[in-house]
């Protein structure tokens, strides 16, 4: 479902600033695959969501979804294959619109707008159907204003715009890292269900070694822009952080530089 060759990108260059985010990074994911993507601050992470999401266009290197070339092309006409959910509860929502609103605007993503007469009725008992999964009461809140929900319920709203029409990639930038560890846990969780039902593709980057660990199929660890441990399957499933941490350290041949990765439960 998503190839990419050779990737390189470097900010500044030329300049003393100078600093490679991508090195040449290769990857390859399956029809299906649930990818959790962890490193230390500055080994590219965020760099390859948003070289693959558009953001800006790599130096050097190839990016193809489902066969499909698009490593020239614009952020908006990527938008019908991906779904993306940021960090911040704040982005990727209408603040100042109504739930149903911004359920609507998702789910006419990449598609031509046309002048009709609001949300049909069968929309919005679309949307009630697809808000009562979440089991945070707000498909009785269809009217509120997203800007009125908590962190946690602003995140399972962006993560439900963002999988809507089931996406070829769908990409999780920390979405839970502004959250308290409970309600991460529970956005977690629902994320894990909405992947597994929708057979989604998904690129989830987290901060937390533990669920890097415990959700998905492979995990990859990121180090100076590219990819120094890839496991999936049942090599995964027996990890822990400290056999992590030790193939960390044979491949890059440096220690982890990330305290709170570590540290996080």
């Amino acid at each position: 479902m998503l190839k990419i060759s050779g990737l390189e990108k470097t900010f500044n260059p030329g300049t003393v600033n100078a600093k490679t985010a991508l090195a040449g990074l290769d990857l390859y994911l399956e029809d299906g695959d649930f990818v959790t993507v962890i490193g230390g601050n500055g080994a590219g992470k965020s760099t390859l969501l948003n070289a693959i999401a558009g953001v800006w266009k790599p130096d050097f290197g190839k990016i193809e979804l489902d066969g499909l070339d698009i490593t020239g092309m614009p952020e908006h006409k990527r938008a019908k294959f991906l779904g993306r959910v940021f960090q911040d509860p704040m982005m990727g929502t209408a603040p100042d619109m109504e739930i149903a609103e911004n359920l609507a605007i998702a789910a006419r993503r990449g598609t031509k707008r046309r002048f009709v007469w609001g949300i049909k009725k069968g929309e919005r008992e679309r949307y009630k159907e697809l808000l009562a999964t979440l089991e945070l009461g707000l498909e009785s809140r269809l009217t509120s204003k997203v800007g009125l929900l908590s962190g946690g319920q602003r995140q399972a709203v962006t993560l439900l715009m963002a999988t809507l029409n089931r996406p070829k990639l769908l990409l999780l930038d920390e979405h839970t890292a502004a959250l308290d560890p409970k309600t991460a846990s529970k956005v977690l969780k629902l994320t894990d269900k909405i992947v597994s039902e929708n057979k989604l593709t998904t690129l989830m980057i987290t901060h937390n070694m533990h669920d890097a660990i415990a959700y998905g199929n492979r995990l990859i660890m990121m180090h100076e822009g590219r990819v120094v441990v890839d496991v999936s399957g049942e090599e995964k499933k027996k990890l822990t952080i400290e056999q992590l941490l030790q193939l960390f350290e044979q491949s890059s041949g440096s220690k982890f530089g990330s305290d709170k990765a570590i540290l996080s439960k």
